[in-house]
């Protein structure tokens, strides 16, 4: 039989090797970390590249748009982060996400717009309406989201921004006019933010990058 002093030293010897395997562990666990953040904010970054792609023309800025962005107050408690696209320094337009209640949660939509206020794209970039029917707001879904290029807060008139069930121009689904009437609501906020913010929108020192 193993006597105590034995066992007090087999006790011992497996505490020891457990605390090694367990600094081992974390020392890995973090050092995969440390490994794979910088990819992980590169890809975060590139995905945000080509979502301002879709809203933005081909050759309207020569400049890195995420370096070139500053944050504004919406007014409600809330923030937007607006990015500034420059052609040789000259202000050519901005993009920026805005967000409305739609039927299973909030549509949100990445918008831009040219320095006049005129809208240059909108793509919704994420949602949880029902399939086959709300989602006909994506554009891999439908044309149906490329009726508001061109639009502005002239084009149609205040009367006329809302769906055609509301009185408004623009198409509402079958079925699902909840969806459609928040990207609406979504959009004309984005429009109204702009013209409220024009002025200082590509005056504002951009903000430093976060780590």
């Amino acid at each position: 039989m193993m006597n105590l002093e034995e066992l007090q030293k087999k006790i011992g010897y497996h505490g020891v090797l457990l605390a090694v395997v367990g600094l081992a562990t974390s020392a890995a666990l973090a050092l995969a970390n440390h490994s794979t953040t910088d990819a992980i904010k590169a890809a975060e970054a590139q995905d945000l590249q080509n979502s301002l792609k879709q809203v933005l023309p081909e050759g309207l800025s020569d400049n890195d748009l995420l370096k070139d962005s500053a944050e504004f107050d919406k007014g409600d408690g809330s923030s937007v982060t607006v990015y500034r696209a420059r052609l040789g320094g000259d202000p050519k337009g901005a993009v920026f996400k805005m967000a409305s209640r739609g039927y299973a949660g909030d549509v949100v939509c990445l918008m831009g717009v040219d320095v006049q206020g005129k809208i240059l794209g909108v793509r919704v970039i994420k949602h949880q309406e029902t399939p086959g029917l709300g989602d006909k707001i994506e554009v891999a879904k439908g044309n149906w989201i490329l009726a508001f290029d061109g639009k502005s807060l002239q084009n149609p008139d205040l009367a006329h921004w809302g769906v055609k069930k509301d009185g408004g121009i623009f198409d509402q689904f079958a079925g699902a006019t909840i969806t459609p009437r928040a990207v609406v609501k979504a959009v004309k906020g984005g429009l109204d933010f702009y013209a409220a913010h024009q002025n200082e929108i590509f005056t504002k020192p951009a903000q430093q990058a976060k780590e």
